[in-house]
């Protein structure tokens, strides 16, 4: 694993070429976030986290999808989730002593378990309900510890805990899927993030849109993508993450796929996906 670290490490530094390096400790805080489920939402932040691991950041993955399936991804069992992120919701623990080591050096994770099912729930009669999260990651960042990035693996709905991250974040991601219905729903989200842009959260942006699951040689994907690039323009990566059975193979072997095979079209597409997303961040 190690030595596939390094080799990814040099891959994306040579495409970095003169991409800036900022060594400075900096957490950037950044919301993967789509309400349809099924758009590589969770592949992405996995993915997106490991890319930044191999140029020695350090990153945290706040799961705060009831399935789990970040924290499966990365190998922590059920067994290990004694405390998980519904415990930070509910107050019942500090984010802290939630955060799980990974099997990748450098990526850590605060774990999720199916109890966030009823968060939405459990946070109607906290005054503060939008605040929480936030504020367990103002106290993290406080202290010693620190994270170049927190990638936050949000629900697939527009919930409170989905509000949560934004109040939280300082820019989304959006995974969409080269599919007919790929718009439906965005215009929602997008209004969502302006809506806490103006309430609770003004310096948070649309860090950009990422089309996944694409199939070049399907003329509906084709044709998704010009759509989604004549309505949104620069907001839309030139990185598309394709169809790849071993980006879907990874997860059961509880492995980031630019680990588990980091020559395969997807990971190859992940690690540009990476060198896009930190130029942007060092433009912003």
């Amino acid at each position: 694993m190690q030595v596939t670290l390094i080799r990814l490490a040099i891959l994306l530094r040579l495409e970095r070429k003169k991409t800036k390096v900022n060594n400075t400790v900096n957490t950037h805080i950044v919301a993967v976030a789509n309400q349809k489920g099924g758009v590589g939402k969770t592949t992405t932040a996995i993915n997106l986290a490991t890319a930044l691991v191999a140029i020695n950041k350090t990153v945290l993955i706040l799961d705060l999808d009831a399935q789990g399936n970040a924290s499966t991804g990365l190998g922590i069992s059920l067994d290990d989730r004694v405390s998980s992120t519904y415990d930070i919701i509910i107050g019942n623990a500090d984010l802290s002593d939630v955060i799980k080591r990974t099997s990748v050096e450098g990526l850590y994770i605060a774990p999720a378990t199916t109890d966030l099912s009823s968060a939405d729930v459990d946070l109607v009669a906290n005054d503060k309900r939008t605040m929480v999260l936030k504020n367990s990651i103002i106290e993290l960042v406080k202290q010693e510890t620190k994270f170049d990035y927190i990638i936050i693996d949000c629900p697939p709905a527009l919930s409170l805990l989905t509000i949560n991250a934004f109040v939280a974040c300082e820019s989304v991601l959006v995974p969409l899927q080269a599919e007919f219905f790929a718009l439906e729903g965005l215009s929602q989200l997008m209004l969502t993030v302006r809506e806490v842009r103006s309430t609770l959260n003004k310096n948070i942006k649309i860090q950009g849109i990422v089309l996944t699951m694409y199939d070049k040689r399907n003329n509906l994907s084709v044709q998704i993508e010009d759509d989604v690039r004549e309505n949104l323009g620069k907001l839309v990566y030139e990185t598309v993450i394709p169809r790849n059975v071993r980006l879907s193979e990874a997860p059961s072997f509880s492995l980031p796929a630019l680990i588990y095979d980091h020559k395969c079209s997807g990971s190859v597409a992940y690690q540009k996906l990476a060198i896009e997303f930190l130029e942007r961040e060092n433009r912003s």
